[in-house]
């Protein structure tokens, strides 16, 4: 697969991750000669790391709501999906040698649970199709006539085609590679790029008991964004507790709301309800019960039926409450406070780590100046767009994977 001896092809695919392999498997699936570049040493690179390195391949649900999880862009997926869903995506993957299945009926794994079968499979079917990748090679801008893209320009050669597919990625896992270089290989083409935010990552937040919250996973959380204008975000999955603030696949999800919010106001108060949703009413009817059952035990023993204790203690503590005494022993206000915090336990998010704990990128290229049934600019011709480096992003469960690899074979297709 290696060959960088020849410098025309028919299609340019630039970088080699889920899209711009998807893209250059399709696109050398219909006779077209293809040149795939990478400017790592290795393919794959966030492939291989994705889900813990089980690789999430995508999920069950059906294309329309596998859409609305994308929020306002999601409608733009319409002509990849029908292209490629995810009963086509698993179809393919057997296709080319790798089963999978859905253990927990939602998420869909290879039955290996390896990111490793996927990408072999992946480069054996590049090599049977006489794909040339060439690592190490970093492209720095376009080569077009101001209506027509004619080809790439690396470190150190000039290659030509009549087609460019864009598939950089974004700024999430720079441990792995990602500059966000084509951001600025697209602007540079007069393509406009959104602003630019870390997504899917852990969250820093003002208060510090949660310090003492660290041992256990809070399953079924539920996360509300307190502000007028973010009222109807909300996120559900476990929580888990840091030094500095919160983590878990709940937290995952919302970070990708919650990171532009951060630079507009500073601090962004959340609501978590961590009593698999049950609310004032319902948690004073929980604790009357235990209380008829066990009228002797300590208001503490009541909580823990709903809570690990050191979450107890930390939510007694911020209700000024005896976590020692009895539930009827505590005063009407501590009682009251107590039953709010359990409902709706407030916390404000100040910050995170940036980028380099991020998976990936809120922003992107403007999806105003693709073609949503092509992939192809609307600037220039010839040049095309797929995966992350477009203003798309979805939760963690096999979203984004799944939208980069229908992405970049909608792009391969090459249509007009």
């Amino acid at each position: 697969m290696q060959n960088s001896s020849e410098t025309s092809f028919d299609v340019i695919v630039v970088g080699a991750g889920a899209a711009g392999i998807m893209a250059a498997i399709t696109a050398a699936r219909q006779g077209k000669k293809v040149l795939l570049l990478e400017k790592l040493s290795k393919i794959a690179a966030k492939l291989k790391a994705t889900g813990g390195g089980r690789c999430n391949l995508t999920n069950t649900l059906s294309n329309e709501d596998f859409m609305a999880r994308f929020g306002r862009n999601g409608r733009f997926m319409t002509p990849a999906l029908n292209a490629l869903d995810h009963k086509a995506l698993i179809a393919f993957f057997a296709e080319i040698g790798v089963e999978s299945h859905a253990p927990d009926g939602y998420r869909v794994f290879p039955v290996s649970h390896s990111s490793v079968s996927i990408i072999t499979a992946l480069e054996e079917e590049m090599e049977r199709l006489g794909v040339t990748l060439i690592a190490s090679a970093r492209v720095e801008r376009l080569e077009h006539n101001g209506e027509r893209v004619c080809g790439v320009n690396t470190s150190d050669h000039t290659y030509s085609a009549s087609h460019v597919i864009l598939a950089t990625g974004g700024l999430g896992y720079p441990q792995l590679g990602a500059e966000g270089d084509g951001f600025g290989i697209a602007s540079k083409a007069g393509h406009k790029i959104t602003e630019l935010y870390p997504a899917m990552m852990p969250l820093r937040t003002e208060e510090t008991w949660v310090a003492q919250c660290r041992a256990d996973t809070i399953p079924k959380v539920e996360i509300r964004i307190d502000l007028p204008k973010a009222k109807g975000i909300r996120a559900h999955g476990d929580l888990i507790f840091t030094q500095n603030g919160i983590r878990g696949p709940v937290v995952l999800d919302v970070a990708r709301e919650i990171t532009p919010l951060i630079e507009k106001h500073g601090s962004v108060p959340l609501l978590i309800n961590m009593t698999k949703g049950l609310n004032e009413e319902q948690l004073r009817a929980h604790i009357k019960r235990e209380i008829d059952r066990n009228p002797e035990q300590s208001v503490l023993t009541h909580m823990m039926t709903l809570l690990p204790e050191p979450l107890c203690r930390a939510l007694c503590s911020l209700a000024q409450a005896d976590p020692d005494s009895g539930f009827n022993k505590l005063e009407g206000m501590a009682r009251d406070a107590l039953i709010k915090l359990l409902a709706w336990t407030p916390l404000s998010v100040i910050g995170h780590d940036g980028f380099k704990m991020a998976m990936i990128t809120r922003g992107g290229v403007s999806l105003k100046e693709i073609s949503p049934d092509t992939m192809e600019s609307k600037i220039l011709k010839g040049l095309y767009f797929c995966g992350e480096v477009m203003d798309l992003d979805g939760p963690c469960g096999g979203y984004n994977l799944q939208w980069s690899f229908a992405s970049g074979y909608l792009a391969g297709e090459l249509k007009k």
